[in-house]
């Protein structure tokens, strides 16, 4: 477990349970290079990506794994995720596509909520009682395969927060595994959503940055001149395709 300079008695907590492993970091760090921190440290063949914003219902994790185990194109999965009234939170999404970033990311999105751009993204045409494959769901909840994590790499940490789960779904297809969304397992999930929320704020900027690498890094045509000029994004590109 990975503490981010917590400013409650988390990490006291914690340390009552010897068997936990828990890290504690000297400076905040994104989300991708905590959940990294923590995977690296982690020595199971699934490892479970869990937000603390999270409760788990009975016998969900059993229901991932065997679910992992009776599937084994499947390289990443995760639950289905309830608002804490038990209603359904829209988890499961398809790939962002510039009319959908228009529609969910800019100010045009309170005119947009409704459109069929939006209602496409989150899957609003959906089964919600059978596990299904999609293109990616929210990160509040993952399992993954080793065998993917160590073919594929683990969270870009160019994002900062938001997006990181996007592109790793993404590069898992690329791959050639499967993600798949399992309803029978059910998460509650706080959702608080502040970036949704606020359009001029400090979540909703980083948001809508994470939101633009995602666009250079899998929708726009790579741009060979970057590289020779010794950009970074092109290099690490290249690098880890």
């Amino acid at each position: 477990m990975v503490d981010n300079r917590s400013d409650d008695d988390s990490a006291y907590l914690i340390n009552q349970y010897p068997q936990v492993k828990l890290h504690i970091n000297q400076k905040r760090r994104g989300f991708s290079a905590n959940n990294n921190y923590g995977m690296a440290m982690a020595t199971g063949q699934y490892l479970l990506l869990l937000n603390p914003d999270t409760e788990v219902k009975q016998d969900a994790l059993k229901n991932l794994i065997d679910f992992m185990e009776k599937n084994p194109d499947v390289g990443l999965c995760g639950a289905q995720l309830l608002f804490p009234d038990g209603t359904i939170q829209p988890s499961p999404r398809r790939f962002p596509t510039f009319g959908s970033t228009i529609a969910r990311r800019t100010p045009l999105r309170r005119f947009l909520k409704n459109s069929n751009l939006n209602k496409r993204h989150l899957m609003f045409d959906l089964n919600h009682h059978h596990p299904q494959a999609v293109d990616w769901l929210l990160g509040a909840c993952l399992m993954i395969r080793r065998e993917v994590l160590t073919t594929v790499g683990p969270l870009d940490e160019g994002f900062f927060l938001y997006v990181e789960d996007i592109d790793w779904a993404k590069r898992i297809h690329q791959a050639g595994w499967q993600v798949f969304y399992v309803p029978t397992a059910q998460i509650i999930h706080h959702h608080i959503a502040i970036s949704d929320k606020h359009f001029f704020s400090r979540y909703m900027w980083l948001h809508l940055q994470s939101m633009m690498r995602y666009v250079r890094k899998h929708l726009l045509p790579p741009i060979p001149f970057l590289a020779i000029r010794g950009n970074s994004f092109d290099i690490w590109r290249s690098s880890n395709k």
